[in-house]
């Protein structure tokens, strides 16, 4: 004879969550997809405007549709300015300070989690302490050193003094610092060298890391403005968004339009490394500490 169970309390416990559950998701997927409007509607707004005329540019009110579509703003901007000069010199100045510092924050990181060594601790609060700095406060001896490097008004004087960094030295210390020792002690017992730990262990264990900070120098780099207008003179030597000051025209009588027509292919690169890295990135959370 077979009877019916009553259902017991986690049971019921848990049919009682579920709608709780549901309204958080719905909840949270409305705050996202907000959020995601008030992020993307500069984005839009700019895209639009960069393809209005420069009469439409200030139309009240606004419209989100362009109604004359011009694309001669894309074809203003290569006449005004020679933007292929200005891009290839971001390229250079970028990708070699995300380089530098990708091997020196590596390396310093490494060394403060995993090295012992003498006031290890007082060196590292130092390198902390420096973050707390503005650049503004101490762009005046920077300009010194770099002048008397024989560095002014050159690239170099943009790569140079940003090959090392506090906070990219920090986030690989914290993440150095969450990995197991005894893979390192492992190492050293098979005959591996200090840097053939770091090579062959753990720099591989933190790809992560490593491409955050690739990512977030880069993405940082790319727009820099500041710098580039203490550092540089030479219109030759513009990296993108400082050349791109020259579509304002005389007293800021440009087009609106061909100006954002401008930013729009200066974001094209930063756009594409977030469409392309993030799934580099993802699979490295992933799966890049059991390789």
């Amino acid at each position: 004879m077979t009877t019916t169970e009553a259902p017991s309390a986690v049971h019921v416990a848990g049919r009682r969550r579920r709608p709780a559950v549901k309204v958080g998701s719905i909840v949270g997927m409305i705050v996202l997809i907000l959020g995601a409007v008030f992020a993307f509607g500069p984005l839009l707004w700019t895209l639009s405007t960069s393809l209005r005329t420069p009469a439409e540019a200030f139309t009240n009110p606004p419209q989100w549709i362009p109604t004359d579509w011009d694309f001669g703003n894309y074809a203003a901007v290569f006449n005004q300015i020679p933007i292929g000069q200005f891009f290839l010199n971001s390229v250079i100045v970028t990708v070699l300070i995300v380089i530098g510092q990708t091997i020196t924050c590596t390396l310093s990181g490494y060394a403060f989690a995993m090295v012992s060594f003498p006031a290890k601790n007082t060196i590292f609060g130092i390198f902390l302490a420096t973050m707390m700095v503005p650049l503004q406060t101490i762009i005046i001896p920077v300009f010194i050193i770099v002048r008397m490097l024989g560095l002014s008004d050159s690239l170099g004087a943009l790569i140079i003094p940003a090959l090392g960094s506090a906070f990219g030295t920090f986030l690989m210390r914290q993440y150095f610092m969450q990995m197991p020792r005894e893979l390192g002690e492992a190492a050293r017992i098979d005959g591996a060298t200090q840097f053939g730990v770091f090579w062959h262990v753990y720099a591989r264990m933190a790809s992560p890391a490593i491409a955050t900070l690739a990512i977030l120098n880069f993405s940082g780099f790319w727009a820099e403005f500041y710098r580039p207008l203490i550092f540089l003179n030479s219109q030759s030597n513009f990296t993108l968004p400082l050349g791109l000051v020259g579509l304002q025209g005389n007293l800021g009588t440009g087009s609106i339009s061909v100006v954002l027509a401008g930013v729009i292919l200066a974001m094209i690169p930063s756009v594409l490394l977030f469409i392309f890295a993030q799934r580099y990135f993802v699979e490295g959370v992933t799966a890049g500490s059991f390789r």
